[in-house]
């Protein structure tokens, strides 16, 4: 019988910050899905993974960090009886301003014309605009005119962005991301989208953000993007700054997200001088903020491979 890598965890009474703590170090290994049991005031969670070995990398990771606050962790393997399509089952559609991200079985029938609306099938917890900083990203991108632009959305997942950004009008979006399960979901996705795909030129490709040719000194290439995407974390953000920024036309505008507040700071830093803040949004702990890249401000040089 097939099986699914899981880890239980069992958290004291009124841990709120442990509860915060085990949240933003799971952000790193991707999880599945999360299934919560147990009262609010002492939840237990059983985390689902993509593989054994990330699940075992987690299990270490949360063991070694939080046991002291109290927390207990027990590795797991789930019977795989198609728990991911029953746990994404109830998933229903989420409204973000006049953008409406709904999964096949739960497309409104009441939409008015401005709405723009993206089917996303759920598929390993790529993103379904459930989460809060896919939801801060589609606020975000509403406070710009996309129409006519070309956009980059680096680490696409469910690609559920860059449709996003079709549905308010770019002229073409480009999801690239490194996993080619996200990459085979966004693609499942662009072809429950048909009405987007004849508006827009929409690409996604297993791609490193390293291996996108940047835009020469002086040139204004396919390459260079006048919105680029970025919900990662805030590791990856300051990671990725260059290539983020060699990517992005003078005067293009860069949404981020996937970082926790208390991890703005630095990377706001990292974008610092090369581009203004226009625009910052908060929900629980994250947050997302809406950039500008600076005409005429040098551009860092993108990595190398």
């Amino acid at each position: 019988m097939r099986t699914t890598s899981a880890i239980d965890l069992s958290f004291p009474p009124d841990a709120l910050e442990l509860v915060d703590r085990v949240t933003a170090l799971l952000d790193d290994f991707g999880p599945a899905a999360i299934h919560e049991t147990g009262p609010e005031h002492a939840p237990a969670w059983r985390v689902f993974f993509g593989t054994s070995a990330i699940r075992d990398e987690a299990l270490i990771t949360l063991t070694h960090a939080c046991r002291a606050q109290g927390l207990t962790t027990a590795a797991v393997d789930v019977p795989d009886e198609d728990w991911a399509a029953r746990s994404q089952a109830g998933l229903r559609a989420v409204r973000v301003g006049r953008i409406v991200v709904g999964p096949p079985w739960d497309v409104p029938d009441n939409l008015d014309p401005d709405d723009a609306l993206v089917i996303i099938q759920p598929s390993m917890g790529f993103g379904t605009g459930h989460h809060e900083t896919t939801r801060l990203c589609l606020a975000l991108m509403q406070e710009i005119d996309c129409r006519g632009r070309r956009a980059l959305d680096v680490g696409t997942g469910s690609g559920v962005l860059a449709l996003a950004a079709a549905a308010l009008g770019a002229e073409s979006a480009d999801g690239i991301d490194c996993d080619p399960d996200a990459v085979g979901n966004a693609l499942e996705n662009l072809a429950l989208n048909p009405s987007l795909a004849r508006a827009a030129t929409i690409r996604f490709t297993v791609t490193d953000l390293r291996a996108v040719p940047a835009r020469a000194e002086g040139s204004h290439s396919a390459a260079a993007a006048d919105i680029v995407l970025a919900n990662l974390t805030g590791a990856l953000l300051v990671a990725a700054a260059p290539d983020l920024l060699a990517r992005a036309s003078p005067g293009a505008s860069m949404i981020l997200s996937g970082f926790q507040r208390q991890e703005a700071a630095v990377v706001l830093a990292a974008f610092a001088g090369a581009t203004e803040v226009v625009a910052r949004r908060a929900e629980g702990d994250w947050e997302a903020v809406l950039l500008s890249a600076r005409t005429g401000a040098p551009r860092p040089r993108p990595s190398t491979l």
